[in-house]
């Protein structure tokens, strides 16, 4: 692809405030535990996604390739503190995530266990779900309106910058596994996979989630989740034919052009920094 974007570095802190981690949607408590589980997978994942690229750093001959890996990595670093930062709020207002985080870390454990190139092929898969999920948030203003504006803040810095990052492992999974049939094959068979496993635990963890938070038995809110997902608006739903795009041959991330989004980013930054103006940790 001609598009080449070069992701930046932004060390961002967003104070989050602890007393608003299970009420920061006024969507509504399903809504808000639909995020946060989500954000329960993080820690661990982007670690494993920075190990699993870093193990080809050597192999990568391309200059500016090797300078937006370096910038993939500090990127997902900051996402894994902040996240931390997120799931000890949470853990903190009575939700089991530590018990669930370890579940998440054995799972990526056994995957370590794979040939370095399927470690990196899972990679792959993932930030194409996660570079999806980022672009439904951006193109979706509804999902993110009125909330506390630290949460809100978090969760655009976080899809910002898995789309401004989306195509730098798979250029690397590329040049090193190739775009033959083998780099096809292992691509599309650890995106299977992967989706599957994250699926698997996001349903039971996001059930559990809510059952503790007190929503377990609320149809309305049930109702207004599955509205939102698959229904109307059906956000997860109109995003299927960019997650299906993977299976292509020919398949790119920059084949979805939504690079305009990154314009948000400086008005992003500035707002962060206006909360670290405030006291942190606010209840």
């Amino acid at each position: 692809m001609s598009i080449q974007i070069d992701p930046v570095r932004r060390n961002l802190r967003f104070a989050l405030p602890q007393g608003r981690v299970l009420n920061w949607n006024p969507a509504g408590l399903h809504v808000t535990q639909f995020f946060n589980t989500l954000s329960l997978f993080f820690p661990a994942g982007e670690r494993f996604f920075i190990q699993s690229v870093r193990h080809f750093r050597h192999e990568i001959t391309d200059a500016a390739l090797k300078a937006q890996i370096s910038a993939f990595i500090g990127q997902e670093g900051f996402h894994t503190r902040e996240h931390e930062d997120y799931n000890a709020a949470l853990q903190a207002a009575g939700m089991p995530v530590q018990a669930m985080e370890r579940v998440v870390e054995r799972l990526l454990a056994a995957v370590k266990r794979l040939p370095p190139s399927m470690q990196l092929a899972t990679t792959v898969a993932l930030e194409h779900l996660t570079a999806v999920l980022g672009d439904m948030l951006l193109r979706n203003d509804a999902l993110l309106a009125d909330a506390e504006a630290h949460f809100a803040a978090v969760w655009r810095w976080h899809a910002l910058e898995e789309t401004e990052h989306k195509a730098v492992c798979f250029d690397a999974y590329e040049q090193v596994v190739g775009r033959g049939a083998r780099g096809y094959a292992l691509r599309v068979t650890a995106f299977l996979l992967a989706n599957l496993l994250f699926w698997s635990l996001f349903m039971p963890f996001y059930v559990v989630m809510v059952a503790r938070a007190g929503g377990l038995f609320r149809l309305k809110g049930w109702w207004q989740v599955a509205q939102l997902v698959v229904g109307r608006p059906g956000v997860l739903r109109r995003a299927l034919p960019d997650w299906a795009d993977f299976f292509r041959r020919d398949f790119h991330p920059w084949q979805h052009d939504n690079r305009a989004f990154l314009a948000l980013a400086p008005a992003l930054m500035d707002e962060v920094a206006a909360f670290n103006d405030l006291p942190a940790r606010r209840a």
